[in-house]
């Protein structure tokens, strides 16, 4: 057998890129960066950057998300952080096409957070910001199923100020950002169906009705309050009554519930069609 010789693959760098999403005024947001340097300056992204030789995936993308957006990536185990953020893989592009500057594969991640201000830009972005998922990925929901290309995604500079979220006209996002979005959107829309990750949008104590509008924001439809209520109160493991109530929603005080140790649900979620 012939010794391994280096030099005889082509080289090509490896990068981790973000869907950062919240709940912000009761609509699904995603994290986008305004780029600071080629190729695309100037265009928005996704956050992300290159894997450096003394770090592995998670490591990567955790400091990427701290430096570029100032969140932190939680630990399941340790206490909830203000700043925290959900991070889990989400999956790999390597079209040897899809950066200009050499062949680059990129492993993308998906980051859920509860309802945070405005982020900080950091890293080689020149600002950064929240924009609301059906502008980024247009009525059609981004990519269909068969692969289709969507509408054009992201921001010209004409900028319109709603809900707290800025909002812009069209314009392309760069690199192949935009499949990753909605690829990224996909994954939170079916996975809230089968598992606990719903709560990784709310704070450490929420009620129903704040949980309810997280499905409601993430799927885009509406859902009846009460069968809500009977469904994630009577899953087993889903909720943990925390011990108190809130006015926060206006009305009548409402019961404060965490996440309790559930992390499938039986049976499921389903998404209502639409």
């Amino acid at each position: 057998m012939s010794p391994y010789d280096p030099s005889a693959f082509p080289p090509f760098a490896v990068t981790v890129d973000l869907v950062v999403l919240t709940v912000r005024r009761h609509a699904l947001c995603a994290l986008v960066v305004r780029r600071g340097e080629q190729p695309f300056q100037g265009r928005w992204a996704l956050p992300g950057g290159f894997v450096r030789d003394d770090e592995d995936l998670a490591m990567a993308a955790a400091r990427e998300l701290g430096e570029e957006t100032g969140l932190c990536a939680s630990d399941p185990a340790a206490p909830a952080l203000a700043n925290g953020a959900h991070l889990e893989q989400l999956a790999t592009y390597g079209d040897p096409r899809r950066d200009p500057r050499m062949r680059v594969v990129s492993v993308a991640h998906l980051a859920l957070a509860p309802d945070l201000p405005a982020p900080r830009a950091g890293g080689d972005a020149h600002s950064a910001r929240w924009a609301h998922v059906e502008d980024l990925l247009g009525q059609e929901g981004g990519f269909g199923r068969d692969g289709e290309q969507p509408a054009p995604l992201a921001f010209d500079h004409a900028r319109i100020l709603a809900d707290g979220v800025e909002r812009e006209q069209p314009a392309p996002l760069a690199f192949d950002h935009a499949r990753i979005l909605a690829d990224g959107v996909e994954r939170a829309r079916s996975k809230i169906e089968y598992s606990s990750l719903a709560t990784a949008f709310c704070p450490a104590e929420f009620t129903v009705g704040e949980l309810r509008r997280v499905y409601e924001a993430v799927w885009g439809v509406a859902l009846d309050p009460r069968n809500f209520h009977r469904k994630v109160t009577g899953t087993p493991g889903f909720l943990v009554p925390a011990g108190g109530t809130t006015t926060r929603q206006g009305g009548r005080p409402a019961q404060l519930f965490r996440a309790g140790g559930a992390t499938l649900l039986n049976p499921p979620m389903l998404r209502p069609e639409v």
